[in-house]
């Protein structure tokens, strides 16, 4: 439809300027590579429009680059997050070995001689 405003964040209306978009989007992204990957998933669903209409949002080219590589780079930790996790999970002692004890937490108390303080 001509003349429909389309916004780029899921506010609509009540949300942020074109630019204010832009310089959000840009610090989101770059703030997940500071060791804050869910910033990344804030940045996909607060610009959810835009992720999520690609066609039809084309005032917003600068956005959508910020958004789908937020979103690339979400899919990317989880992934990783996810093998580590059931790889721990799963392997346990067998896998790891004598260094399992070191990296569960469940132990850490007997490990340093905690449990018979009180």
């Amino acid at each position: 439809m001509a003349g429909r405003v389309e916004w780029p964040t899921i506010d609509g209306p009540l949300g942020l300027s074109h630019q204010d978009s832009v310089a959000y989007a840009r610090r989101f992204f770059n703030f997940g590579f500071l060791c804050l990957p869910f910033l990344w998933a804030v940045n996909c669903f607060y610009f959810w429009p835009v992720l999520r209409h690609p066609n039809s949002h084309q005032s917003h080219p600068e956005i959508r680059r910020y958004v789908v590589g937020s979103a690339i780079g979400f899919l990317v930790f989880a992934v990783i997050l996810s093998s580590w996790s059931l790889t721990f999970m799963i392997g346990g002692n067998r896998l790891f070995g004598q260094v399992w004890d070191k990296l569960v937490m469940y132990n850490v108390a007997d490990r340093y001689g905690l449990t018979g303080l009180f």
